[in-house]
């Protein structure tokens, strides 16, 4: 897969996740863009540990399941340690 389409891949599995999750998770679209593709690379290289499959083509099932994935792991935690730093100010 391209590095473009990567990003793209990213941009969509965070916004999903995003959606998926409840609750308000803060950040813009850069901030879904990072966790999105840090959760696409995340729920790959999972993928690939624990199945034997990894992110191969753009349109392939498996790819956008294993990068949703990982960006609601990525956004749970995120929002761990957001949430955890708000508190701490209060």
């Amino acid at each position: 897969m391209s590095f473009l389409g990567f990003l793209l891949l990213g941009l969509i599995a965070g916004a999903i996740a995003k959606l998926i999750l409840p609750g308000k998770q803060g950040g813009g679209w850069i901030v879904t863009l990072l966790l999105g593709v840090v959760g696409a690379f995340l729920g790959g290289w999972l993928g690939s540990v624990i199945f034997g499959v990894g992110l191969e083509e753009f349109w392939s099932l498996q790819t956008w399941l294993l990068a949703i994935g990982g960006a609601i792991v990525v956004l749970l935690i995120y929002g761990l340690i957001v949430n955890r730093g708000s508190k701490a100010r209060n």
